[in-house]
């Protein structure tokens, strides 16, 4: 595992063991049964046309702050008008200022599919992104092995949560795929430096088979971004930096969709 998904990792253990303490695994299933049905976030994504998974953030390691007023309420609202297929929500509190009030605040606010975007390898984490009104969670290549991505995997579905699977080498590409994983994210971001490369991405994007979901994750900051991986591939995109960073999102959103 890359060494900064060892550091965000090893802080997470520490805050969940004091987490399943105060909040036992049943009283988030007691909850998880009085919710609704998830919504579709496959569904979504299969949608014709350019599918974007706008993300809200405030900060992240490499970046520091991004924006520093997070208002989930406008922010949410305002980019589901703009298009956006579903929202990614960081949750991650110790490196990228997340929670999982900012997702439940989300769902609260908008009706199209939320992902909970943390860094995931406890059946726990994927109870309370249920129970906190997720359609969806992201499951990363770099920090699981293949038995605990199936059993994850699974989880979620059981759940009714779909998963966005996360590679950024062909060695995690090809065991995301041997291992059941439908909905496939390309990271352009190196986990060790952290550059971006585009035509890394693109070259691992070429790989994923037609009848799965390829979504372009990082690095897209301009509508011929979306459109040269749109073209190498990629079906969905998740994007945000480049959206949090904008005075107003939903206005640079429209403008990625060139609409």
């Amino acid at each position: 595992m890359e060494r900064v998904l060892e550091t965000i990792v090893a802080k997470s253990r520490i805050d969940l063991a004091d987490k399943k303490k105060r909040i036992p695994a049943s009283r988030l299933e007691m909850r998880i049964e009085t919710l609704p049905a998830t919504l579709g976030f496959e569904a979504a994504l299969r949608q014709p046309g350019a599918r974007v998974i706008a993300e809200l953030k405030s900060a992240s390691p490499s970046k520091g702050v991004i924006r520093p007023h997070l208002d989930i309420e406008t922010l949410a609202p305002e980019l589901e008008a703009a298009g956006a297929a579903a929202l990614s929500v960081l949750t991650e509190r110790n490196f990228f200022s997340g929670s999982l009030e900012n997702l439940e605040r989300a769902r609260a606010c908008v009706r199209i599919p939320l992902l909970r975007k943390e860094f995931i390898y406890d059946e726990y984490q994927i109870l309370e992104a249920r129970a906190s009104g997720a359609d969806a969670v992201l499951l990363i290549a770099a920090m699981l092995s293949a038995p605990e991505f199936r059993r994850l995997h699974a989880f979620a579905h059981s759940l009714g949560l779909d998963v966005l699977c996360e590679a950024h080498t062909e060695e995690e590409l090809a065991m995301l795929l041997e291992n059941g994983a439908t909905i496939v994210g390309v990271n352009a971001r190196n986990l060790s430096t952290f550059e971006t490369s585009l035509d890394l991405a693109g070259a691992l994007i070429g790989r994923i088979p037609a009848g799965k979901i390829a979504v372009a994750e990082s690095a897209i900051r301009c509508a011929a971004d979306l459109q040269k991986l749109q073209q190498l591939g990629a079906k969905a995109f998740l994007i945000g930096e480049t959206l949090m960073r904008a005075e107003h999102p939903g206005e640079k959103l429209c403008e990625l969709l060139s609409k």
